[in-house]
């Protein structure tokens, strides 16, 4: 039997801890991903943001970072309607400043995985 954290106690955080947590990710897209989630997580619990999840990546075009950036506050509005996600403001408004900066990023260090693994030496 595979040994988990007790916070993995329904088959969402389960497949989530057996094939996402503590494991290496170097995909700009899916350092995106969690950027996003882990921001709309602030003051809920994972289970909560893992429920939403595939409402987000609707909502946040597959979680396109360049796309994101350019998200004018009438698409922001709309998100405000979508039972799917977090319905914050400024949650929302975080994740298109992020996806701003985010490609900032990219620009300077290549990927955003260039600049953030070298925080760890890769």
């Amino acid at each position: 039997m595979k040994e988990r954290c007790d916070w993995a106690r329904n088959e969402l955080a389960i497949h989530y801890h057996d094939t996402e947590w503590g494991v290496p990710l170097h995909d700009d897209r899916g350092l995106f991903e969690f950027l996003i989630l882990e921001g709309a997580q602030a003051g809920l619990s994972w289970d909560t943001i893992l429920r939403k999840r595939e409402s987000y990546r609707e909502a946040f075009d597959g979680f396109d970072p360049a796309r994101v950036a350019r998200f004018t506050p009438a698409r922001c509005d709309k998100l405000l309607m979508n039972e799917g996600i977090v319905r914050n403001r400024l949650k929302i408004a975080s994740a298109v400043r992020n996806a701003r900066a985010f490609l900032a990023v990219q620009k300077e260090f290549g990927t955003f995985d260039n600049y953030i693994w070298s925080f760890v030496g890769g």
